[in-house]
Parts: C-alpha cells; sequence; structure tokens
C-alpha cells in the first residue's frame, strides 16, 4: 500500500492506495495530521509515496477549481458488501454539478425503501470525492449529512454548481 496527503484550496486531502485501486481518499481538512489520521487504521502497512498520487492529485485540484474531470481509477475495496458496492456504483454516475436523493439511489440498487440504509453507506463512503458522496442530498433537497463536515459538502457543491441560492439543484 501506498499513500501521500497533499493541499488543495478546500484543505488537506489524505489518498492510499494499492496497485489494485485506491483505498482511501479522505474528505479535505484543515491539516496535514487530520487528513493522515483518516489514514492511520492501513498506514503501518504503508509507504508514502506521493509520485503514486501525482497524476490523481492534480486531477483533484482541477476538480475543486471548478473543472470537469473523470477519475477512472479501481478500487480496491475488499470489506465492502455488494450492498455498498452498488450503492458506490450509482452514487458515482450522479453528474458533476447535479445532486440525487438518498431515496433516489435506494431505488436505483432495488430498495425503494433503504433511504437510511443508503444514507449509512454513505457515511462510510471511504473514497470521498472519487464516490461523489457529497452530490447526495436529503429527498427534501437539503443536504443531510457529510460526516461531520456539512461545511466541506456545502463548499464542493458550490465549486460544482450543483447549490443554487436557495439550495440544491435536486434531481430523482
Amino acid at each position: 500500500m501506498k499513500y501521500t496527503v497533499f493541499e488543495t484550496d478546500l484543505g488537506w486531502i489524505g489518498v492510499m492506495g494499492s496497485e489494485k485501486g485506491l483505498r482511501r481518499m479522505t474528505i479535505p481538512h484543515s491539516s496535514p495530521e487530520e487528513a493522515m489520521r483518516e489514514l492511520e487504521e492501513d498506514l503501518g502497512n504503508s509507504e508514502l509515496d506521493p509520485e503514486f498520487f501525482a497524476d490523481l492529485s492534480e486531477r483533484v485540484l482541477r476538480l475543486i477549481n471548478g473543472e470537469e474531470v473523470s477519475f477512472p481509477e479501481g478500487l480496491d475495496l475488499p470489506r465492502a458488501t455488494p450492498f455498498r458496492k452498488a450503492v458506490w456504483e450509482v452514487t458515482k454516475s450522479i453528474p458533476r454539478g447535479e445532486t440525487r436523493s438518498y431515496g433516489w439511489i435506494a431505488g436505483q440498487v432495488g430498495r425503494p425503501a433503504g433511504a437510511r440504509a443508503v444514507g449509512q453507506v454513505m457515511a462510510t463512503n471511504p473514497v470521498a470525492i472519487l464516490i461523489p458522496c457529497h452530490r447526495v442530498v436529503a429527498g427534501d433537497g437539503g443536504l443531510g449529512g457529510y460526516g461531520g463536515h456539512i461545511d466541506m459538502k456545502k463548499r464542493l457543491l458550490e465549486v460544482e454548481g450543483a447549490l443554487s441560492s436557495c439550495g440544491s439543484k435536486l434531481r430523482g
């Protein structure tokens, strides 16, 4: 496993992965130490290698600066259940600048009454930004949660143009 931490206009992001794909990507934090704390459980088996993630960190920086970018990286999520994987796949399909509700995602994965379960999956998203859980909002258009960092969710949606003066542009 390899990891790095890099600075963006929104804060410090930690990334960890292997040749198989990405395992962790933190939301932006106010310090590199905070971003590292989110990577802690796997740091003992990892080596610092900023070059391994150079292209990824460049694309994240461009995304935060308002550019459209893609993230074709594979994921290395050995403990993910089939339900989690399905929720994350649907979430990856939400276009930049748009939002979808937890209920909409639940319907897409065949569990129309599973909005709360989708919310729990979003709360454990190991690769934030790559799986854009910030684009998932409450059914009434409210922002919902974001791991205690609702201001960051709002900022990411603003950067993407997904917030109007009266809230998110909810579709679905």
